[in-house]
């Protein structure tokens, strides 16, 4: 199936500061960027035909994989002033770049590339800004097994807040976390058909527009992850990413624990 992965936004939350111009998903969490490691992800199973929803920071994005040296990311021999690369990392990836506007809403920039996904009745998206351990094939299998139009994977509240339940004369009865009531966030990794495009209006929203009807009508399957799932959507969470993938802690890296097992 091919991906579909919004990359246009303006990420404000990710600025360091006011000259930090680097779109998010260009952000690095240890020494590639964090589209790098979402399109991996994909690629391990099998996924890798990418369509990229660019907007805001299209150029840097084009850069990244225009300038894309393998040599430099992998293992190789050089022989007869000839580099024989031992792996790859995008070689056989297929990735389309579409600019779909600065202001564009998430539902805009997915309609703005129906024309590349014409013939495949189902296809997958993204946010481009959260990482996981969440098995995509299981995810895809219950997907069409639940005869649904569309899928979203879901996450527990990664929220630190808590709940309060206070009556009206002001006495607090209990504090909770909200992690402990038993609902679920939107995780960001959705399956879907082109059906989806009959509740997709110009200028929509894929969750509120979309999902949100077919909710409503008993036509959108839930996937309960309870495992690894991190957003990047602020500066704060890409450096704990970061941080982690320096410490050797990366559980996203399903590709590199899939590699391990087999040579064990």
């Amino acid at each position: 199936m091919k991906v579909v992965l919004f990359c246009g936004g303006y990420g404000m939350r990710m600025r360091n500061d006011r000259t930090d111009e680097i779109p998010k998903p260009m952000q690095m969490v240890g020494p590639r960027p964090l589209l790098w490691h979402i399109m991996k992800y994909y690629a391990h199973y099998g996924h890798t035909e990418f369509i990229l929803c660019l907007g805001y920071g299209a150029a840097k994005i084009k850069d990244f994989f225009l300038d894309y040296h393998e040599e430099q990311s992998n293992d190789f021999v050089l022989h007869d002033n000839r580099v024989e690369l031992l792996n790859t990392d995008i070689s056989d990836w297929s990735i389309t770049f579409v600019d779909t506007g600065l202001e564009s809403a998430i539902g805009e920039r997915l309609r703005r590339v129906r024309d590349h996904l014409d013939g495949d009745r189902y296809f997958l998206a993204n946010y481009a800004d959260v990482l996981t351990d969440a098995p995509l094939d299981v995810m895809i299998e219950r997907y069409h097994r639940s005869g649904a139009t569309a899928s979203m994977l879901v996450v527990p509240p990664q929220s630190s807040f808590h709940c309060v339940d206070v009556a009206e004369n002001g006495e607090i009865k209990e504090i909770v976390p909200v992690s402990r009531f038993p609902i679920w966030e939107n995780g960001g990794y959705f399956v879907l058909s082109q059906e989806i495009f009959d509740l997709l209006p110009p200028g929509g929203d894929l969750v509120a527009d979309v999902c949100g009807t077919l909710a409503g009508q008993g036509r959108l399957y839930g996937y309960r992850h309870d495992g690894f799932w991190k957003p990047a959507d602020t500066f704060k969470e890409r450096a704990e990413l970061d941080d982690n993938y320096a410490r050797g802690i990366h559980p996203w890296t399903v590709w590199e624990t899939a590699r391990a097992t087999v040579t064990s």
